[in-house]
C-alpha cells in the first residue's frame, strides 16, 4: 500500500467513528455539515476540530512508521561465530540509524543457501557469503552445477566482514595428530556450508577420499557427538574464535589440526596463523586457511538502503570491535578482496568516505 493510500484509509476510518460518536452527519456525506442550531453549529465544529487535529496526529504517526527500514539479514547456523556477527550487525545499524533501519537476522544452512536465496528474495535481503561462492554461482560451477539464474548477476557486495577461518577439531585422545592419522576415523563435515565443501575438498587434495566415514550429523550436534564418542573430529568454518569451537576446547578437550606449507599451497587459499592460547589448551600457533567473506545484497536494494547499511556499518564498527575483537581485523583494504560488484548505494559511501574501491 502507498503512503497516500495509507493515509487516506485512515482518514476514512476517523470519518466513520465520527459518524459513530454523532459529531458528524452520517459516513459519507457531501462535505455540508447541516445543522438546526447556531449551538448544535458550535459544537459540531469544536468535534470537527478535535478530530481533526487527532488525525493528524495519527497520521504523523503512520507516516513514522512508513518512513522505518526493514531488513532481513540472512547469516548462518545460530551456533556460528557468523551468526553472532549478524545478531552485531543489527544492533550497530538499529543504533546507528535510531531504530529507523531494523535488521532481522535468520539462521541459515550455509553460504550455499544464502546465494540460492538471493534469487528469490525481496528487495531488503542482505545475505553473507565468501564471493568466491558468487563467481561460481553466476558459472554454474562446483555446487551450482545446473542451478545457474540470471538473478545471480544482481548480486551487489556491501561491505566485508571477518574472513572464514578452517578448523579442523579433533578430540584429544583421538590419536590424530595429523591429516594422515584421520584415515580410518569419523569426521563431521556438516551439510550445505562452505566448510563442508571445502573440508571435502581438502580430504581429496590431501589423498583422504574415501578413506575417512563421513558422519551423518549435523553440524549444530557436533560438541555433543565429539563428546559422547560418535565422531573423532569435526570440521567447521568460523572466524576465530569460533563458539563451537570455544565449547568443544572449554568442555571436551581438543586439538586443532595445522596444515603445512604445500598443503596450504594445494588449496590455493589464504594462509592464516590462530595465535596460540585462542582456544584452552592451544600452547601453539595453528597454520590453516582463510577465505574472504563480504555481505551482500542484489539490485532490487534501492541505492539508499544500500548506502544507510554500509554507512552505518563502518561508523559503528569500532564499536562493534570494542565488544567482539574480530571486527577490529576488518578494514576498508579488504574491499579489494571482493571481485564482486559494489552496490551502486555503497559506492555512493564509499567515494563520500573517500575509500578507494578497486
Amino acid at each position: 500500500m502507498s503512503e497516500f493510500a495509507y493515509s487516506r484509509a485512515r482518514l476514512s476510518v476517523f470519518l466513520r467513528l465520527g459518524s459513530l460518536l454523532g459529531w458528524l452527519p452520517a459516513y459519507p456525506y457531501d462535505g455540508k455539515l447541516e445543522l438546526q442550531s447556531h449551538n448544535n453549529r458550535v459544537r459540531h465544529v469544536r468535534h470537527f476540530k478535535l478530530l481533526a487535529l487527532s488525525t493528524a496526529i495519527l497520521l504523523l504517526v503512520g507516516h513514522s512508521a512508513f518512513a522505518e527500514t526493514r531488513v532481513t539479514y540472512k547469516s548462518a547456523k545460530a551456533s556460528s561465530s557468523y551468526y553472532q556477527m549478524g545478531v552485531q550487525i543489527a544492533e550497530a545499524i538499529k543504533e546507528g540509524t535510531d531504530g529507523n533501519t531494523i535488521v532481522t537476522v535468520e539462521e541459515s544452512q550455509g553460504s550455499v543457501q544464502n546465494v540460492m536465496e538471493s534469487a528469490v528474495r525481496g528487495g531488503n535481503f542482505v545475505f553473507t557469503t565468501p564471493p568466491a561462492l558468487v563467481s561460481l554461482a553466476r558459472d554454474g560451477k562446483a555446487m551450482f552445477e545446473g542451478k545457474t539464474n540470471p538473478k545471480f548477476d544482481t548480486i551487489r557486495a556491501l561491505f566485508p566482514i571477518p574472513s572464514l577461518t578452517m578448523h579442523f577439531v579433533v578430540a584429544d585422545d583421538s590419536g590424530i595428530d595429523t591429516f594422515a592419522d584421520l584415515e580410518g576415523k569419523t569426521l563431521l563435515l556438516g551439510k550445505g556450508s562452505f566448510g563442508a565443501s571445502e573440508g571435502a575438498k581438502y580430504l581429496g587434495l590431501f589423498g583422504l577420499e574415501g578413506k575417512v566415514e563421513i558422519a551423518d550429523v549435523e553440524l549444530s550436534n557436533a560438541v555433543s557427538a565429539l563428546k559422547n564418542g560418535q565422531i573423532d573430529a569435526f570440521v567447521t568454518a568460523g572466524s576465530y574464535p569460533a563458539p563451537n569451537v570455544i565449547e568443544a576446547a572449554a568442555g571436551t578437550g581438543v586439538r586443532l589440526l595445522s596444515l603445512s606449507e604445500d598443503q596450504i599451497a594445494q588449496t590455493k587459499r589464504t594462509r592464516l596463523v590462530i595465535p596460540a592460547g585462542t582456544y584452552a589448551g592451544q600452547d601453539a600457533d595453528v597454520i590453516t586457511t582463510s577465505l574472504p567473506v563480504a555481505a551482500f545484497s542484489t539490485t532490487a536494494m534501492d541505492d539508499e538502503a544500500a548506502y544507510t547499511l554500509a554507512k552505518t556499518f563502518w561508523e559503528q564498527r569500532d564499536d562493534m570491535a570494542s565488544s567482539a575483537p574480530w571486527w577490529a581485523a576488518v578494514t576498508p583494504d579488504m574491499l579489494g578482496n571482493i571481485p564482486t560488484e559494489i552496490h551502486d548505494g555503497a559506492i555512493r559511501y564509499y567515494t563520500e568516505a573517500g575509500i578507494t574501491l578497486p
